[in-house]
């Protein structure tokens, strides 16, 4: 029986697209999260400035 059989790699590819789903989940966030900091960050400033 060889290693490279079709369960092994279904197995192998949902890993490891699990792991790149999460991975780019995480990088939304942080844009969103920057996101927010900018805009709150831009308000900030806008109202000391008056």
């Amino acid at each position: 029986m060889g290693r490279n059989n079709e369960r092994n790699i279904k197995k192998h590819n949902d890993k490891l697209h699990k792991a790149q789903d999460k991975v780019k989940q995480a990088e939304i966030a942080r844009k969103a999260q920057l996101k927010e900091i900018i805009k709150k960050f831009n308000e900030d400033k806008s109202s000391s400035d008056k």
